[in-house]
């Protein structure tokens, strides 16, 4: 699940990869364990780590994220989103002789009804760059009226928890095209206590639904820098919590290979 986060710094849109990313997951702590998941960690090169692990989330689970700290109290930093079917993730080009702490997390929540976009032709111009943007900024509406669910239940990795939590789901999903790459949502937030939510998108010919965009809670407007091959694809926004923790694994780097310039 490779996916990227499209966020806005000042009045520019800018195109930045979900790899990395400080998201609303960036936290200490973690010393649950989720059940059956236990991760290891292996050096391929003084400054290059691969994480593996293996093992269940506990059921309902839409997905794992990947995380890192340079402290054992953290600050815990995501890496990425990936897929339940992924059990390995490459951390490369690494500071030398630092310790690294590393840990995976399933996340859980309801996600809306998807809608279809197809964005017309054209790219994202100079001339575009220029405009104003303002209506791709994340926005928090009031909602009087709405009723709200806990999106936790899904998290407990009881039989039950993702039924009771359909609820929170977020509903009324719409997609305005602003621009040939440009696509703002609006929908209705549900959930009473998400940690965040993702916005998700599924181009025309892929299998699954990958993260695009990583939000605070109670966002209900988003607006969407596309990348070309999303000319034509499906979107979903989805409210989330994360479950409990693997084990955490430490490494450090060595020395910088010669000739790398670290």
């Amino acid at each position: 699940m490779s996916g990227s986060v499209r966020a806005l710094a000042a009045a520019v849109l800018v195109v930045a990869g979900l790899t990395g990313c400080a998201s609303p997951s960036s936290s200490p702590g973690g010393r649950a364990t989720a059940q059956g998941i236990r991760l290891t960690a292996s050096l391929d090169s003084p400054v290059d780590i691969t994480l593996r692990w293996r093992g269940r989330a506990p059921g309902g689970a839409a997905g794992r994220i990947v995380e890192f700290a340079t402290a054992p109290e953290g600050p815990w930093t995501v890496l990425q989103y990936v897929p339940l079917s992924q059990t390995s993730y490459r951390h490369p080009d690494l500071m030398p002789t630092t310790p690294f702490h590393y840990r995976v997390r399933p996340y859980y929540g309801p996600a809306s009804r998807a809608v279809d976009v197809r964005l017309p032709e054209g790219r994202f111009s100079e001339a575009e760059q220029k405009k104003d943007h303002r209506w791709a900024e994340p926005v928090a509406r009031p909602q009087p009226g709405v009723r709200t669910h806990p999106v936790s239940a899904s998290a407990t990795g009881s039989a039950a928890g993702p039924a009771s939590a359909a609820s929170a789901a977020p509903s009324g999903l719409r997609a305005a095209v602003m621009a040939a790459n440009g696509i703002r949502f609006t929908w209705t937030d549900h959930a009473s206590d998400e940690r965040g939510q993702l916005l998700e998108d599924r181009p025309r010919g892929s299998r699954s639904f990958r993260p695009v965009a990583v939000l605070d809670p109670d966002i209900t407007s988003f607006g969407l820098i596309t990348l070309p091959e999303e000319k034509h694809a499906a979107y979903r926004v989805r409210a989330f919590r994360y479950g409990p923790a693997s084990n955490v694994v430490r490494l450090t780097t060595g020395r910088a290979p010669s000739g790398s310039g670290g």
